[in-house]
């Protein structure tokens, strides 16, 4: 399995990006417009905010699903017994922002929103006609106001030896949404499972970005563009004691819209939340 590294630059970067897509449910981008150093700030602030008592002040809300979210209420992945090592805010434009960390994560969300409607507009362009007849409406209408689209700003701890056996950072899963748009964490541990059934690293020179399928977007296209399944391995080495900082962008269309004649995006979120454990 190769996921293509495609420089945004390239006059043909919207047919490779999508073709990645298409093959490995992956895709990487390099001289991308997203600010390196805006990314790099953003982390600094926010392992601040995690290495503080702040971020109990805004335990998650069961109903908005907005807020911080600890290591013992964190997500235990589909078809798991154990929770991911991570713990994370999640961050809505109507939402609740700490005010101990400066506001460069609420400006990183419009910057990166603009990009991902981008991208689903070269989903769009060079998706087949006949898996195209299948979207209620063109891809990036489905996310155009959306109140779903969430910025996660995940922190994965330092590892103390005292973790429960098998858990890992974040076990193996699909995304729920559209796309996520990941700029490259701060450390490697991102891995992709191949369909001849292995674990492959996926390409992340910091700098890039890593944009995912999510299974709203597979169940969209009829299965067209797969949502694969991805996790993030525990480090070795002297990675143990460091803290891994990644910043998800899950793009979430409307909850009215069709994504299927099974599911409204809203039904289907609804449903995953709960087999997430985190929404009753």
């Amino acid at each position: 399995m190769k996921v293509l590294v495609v420089d945004y630059q390239d006059p043909d970067a919207p047919a490779q990006f999508t073709e990645s897509l298409r093959t490995t449910g992956f895709g990487v981008l390099k001289n991308h417009p997203i600010p390196q150093g805006m990314v790099e700030s953003i982390y600094r602030e926010w392992l601040a905010f995690f290495d503080g008592e702040a971020k109990h002040a805004y335990a998650f809300d069961r109903d908005k699903q907005d807020g911080f979210f600890s290591t013992e209420i964190s997500e235990t992945a589909k078809g798991h017994s154990k929770k991911d090592i991570k713990e994370y805010y999640h961050y809505y434009p109507w939402g609740r922002y700490p005010t101990e960390v400066p506001d460069t994560a609420s400006r990183y969300y419009g910057i990166a929103n603009q990009l991902a409607q981008e991208l689903l507009g070269w989903v769009e362009q060079n998706t087949p006609a006949d898996v195209k007849a299948r979207f209620s409406m063109p891809l990036p209408q489905m996310i155009q106001d959306s109140r779903k689209t969430l910025l996660r700003v995940l922190r994965y701890p330092p590892l103390t030896g005292q973790e429960d056996p098998g858990a890992i950072r974040a076990a193996a899963h699909e995304d729920i949404n559209l796309l996520t748009v990941l700029p490259a964490a701060n450390e490697p541990g991102l891995q992709v499972k191949g369909t001849d059934g292995q674990w492959y690293d996926v390409p992340c020179d910091f700098g890039t970005l890593v944009i995912n399928i999510g299974d709203m977007l597979q169940e969209a296209s009829g299965g067209y563009y797969p949502s694969t399944t991805h996790r993030v391995i525990n480090p070795t080495g002297e990675g143990r004691f460091k803290s891994r900082i990644s910043l998800p962008l899950f793009l979430h269309p409307r909850d009215e819209v069709v994504l299927s004649d099974r599911y409204t995006a809203l039904a289907y979120l609804e449903e995953r939340l709960r087999e997430l454990g985190v929404k009753m």
